[in-house]
């Protein structure tokens, strides 16, 4: 019987194999060399960044919880105790507790607005054709860029004649009025990157346009609903401009204004500590809104580029 044998692998010239070998064994050692210092140099940068930004925010609680003498004496150090009672005076004495209510009343009130006449808007302007329709949206777009500086003052005079000023409503309405253009330039876009393919499958089961339009794209469009409205609640939340010249009546001052008020009241009075306080629960909500709702705000920002 016959066996079959592999025959003996023929060795490669010398010259070739060297050559072969050598080519490619430097540029991936060196590609990798320059991504890993590009890597180094991009953390160090976030990480300074990182710092940066959070040590600011970490003094600021860590000093709400300290008393007057360890705020000057010894400012880096960590409190002796947690002077709870800085919170508490800030809340009742300070009356940060109405001021809190009146920005909640009026940044919840224009929030829902803003969303629910920007979605609709932005919706007819993404999915329906009609004369005039770019015209519209390049208006919307150029309201993003009109300094709300210039309108000031007639501002202040429009909403004195509708009787609207020093009111909730009143600025409830500029708050709607502010934001709506950042609103429909964003979900416009965000709405035209959505299938209509299931619009159509609702058109032809007899659904009207409202219905449509509040019980399929409205629950679609909910990443971008999301990261627009942490945008506009930073915005309406961090407001300044508008409750100072439109919502004088001490009653009814937003956060804003209550933080500037305590900080000149305090300052004379020297209680640093519970001014802190009082910047602190401002920045609470903020804080919080973004820890909640961080991955919805990325998911809306990416949703075109993924689509």
């Amino acid at each position: 019987m016959k066996t079959t044998e592999s025959p003996a692998p023929v060795p490669a010239e010398s010259g070739v194999g060297l050559a072969t070998a050598g080519v490619p064994a430097g540029k991936p050692g060196g590609r990798k060399k320059d991504g890993s210092v590009l890597n180094v140099f991009s953390h160090g940068v976030l990480i300074i960044w990182a710092i940066m930004v959070v040590m600011p925010l970490v003094w600021a609680v860590m000093t709400s919880f300290k008393d007057d003498g360890s705020i000057f004496g010894s400012p880096w150090s960590l409190p002796d105790k947690l002077h709870f009672e800085n919170w508490a005076r800030a809340w009742t004495e300070a009356n940060m507790s109405e001021y809190f209510l009146n920005t909640v009343l009026v940044v919840g009130g224009s929030l829902i607005g803003t969303l629910v006449l920007g979605s609709m808007a932005a919706y007819v302007l993404a999915r329906f054709d009609f004369p005039g329709n770019r015209f519209i949206y390049y208006l919307f777009i150029g309201g993003m860029s009109f300094p709300i500086m210039l309108a000031l003052v007639p501002l202040f005079y429009v909403v004195n004649n509708m009787g609207l000023l020093n009111t909730i409503y009143g600025l409830i309405l500029v708050y709607i009025a502010y934001s709506l253009p950042f609103t429909v330039f964003f979900l416009t876009a965000f709405f035209r990157t959505l299938p209509s393919s299931v619009a159509e499958a609702a058109f032809v089961d007899g659904a009207s346009h409202t219905r449509t339009f509040f019980q399929i794209m409205l629950p679609m469009a909910k990443p971008g609903l999301i990261s627009v409205g942490i945008f506009n609640f930073l915005g309406q939340w961090n407001q300044y401009m508008l409750p100072t010249v439109l919502n004088t009546d001490p009653d009814k001052h937003v956060l804003t204004q209550g933080l500037v008020q305590l900080a000149v009241s305090q300052g004379y009075k020297g209680d640093w500590s519970g001014l802190f306080a009082g910047l602190v629960m401002a920045m609470l909500p903020v804080l919080a809104a973004y820890i909640i709702f961080q991955r919805q705000v990325v998911q809306g920002l990416t949703a075109g580029a993924l689509k």
